[in-house]
């Protein structure tokens, strides 16, 4: 009986052992976080000029379904979307076109997200 129980409890443990002892496989990309980062040395007077165009630019994208959420950074020195695309060349071409970086401005940095794999081993066959 004890026997048993060992084994219910070890059987589950190895099989998570295994999976994770396995190649990290690259998640499937379904989103890109963008982060906008002002240039040091641009002035807010500067941004003020580019930031009617701007967020105009920004809704036009949301409406289009491009971007799907939109923070303010808490450390107050830019924004993040989360750009409904596949690559992060896609994200590039869709966020590269808007004011503050075309004109050198601010830049983007590019994460791309997907799915978190290991939920993998919740869909395991049971004993496995």
């Amino acid at each position: 009986m004890q026997q048993n129980h060992i084994l219910r409890i070890l059987l589950p443990a190895i099989a998570a052992v295994s999976l994770f002892a396995q190649a990290p496989t690259t998640p499937k990309v379904t989103q890109v976080m963008a982060t906008l980062t002002v240039k040091p040395g641009i002035s807010r007077d500067e941004i003020g000029k580019v930031m009617p165009t701007e967020v105009r630019d920004t809704v036009r994208l949301y409406l289009d379904g491009k971007i799907s959420q939109w923070y303010a950074r808490g450390d107050g020195k830019g924004v993040v979307f989360f750009i409904d695309c596949k690559t992060v060349d896609e994200a590039r071409a869709i966020l590269e076109a808007l004011p503050l970086v075309k004109g050198n401005l601010a830049s983007f940095d590019y994460m791309p997200l997907g799915p978190l794999s290991p939920l993998q081993i919740l869909l395991a066959p049971a004993g496995q």
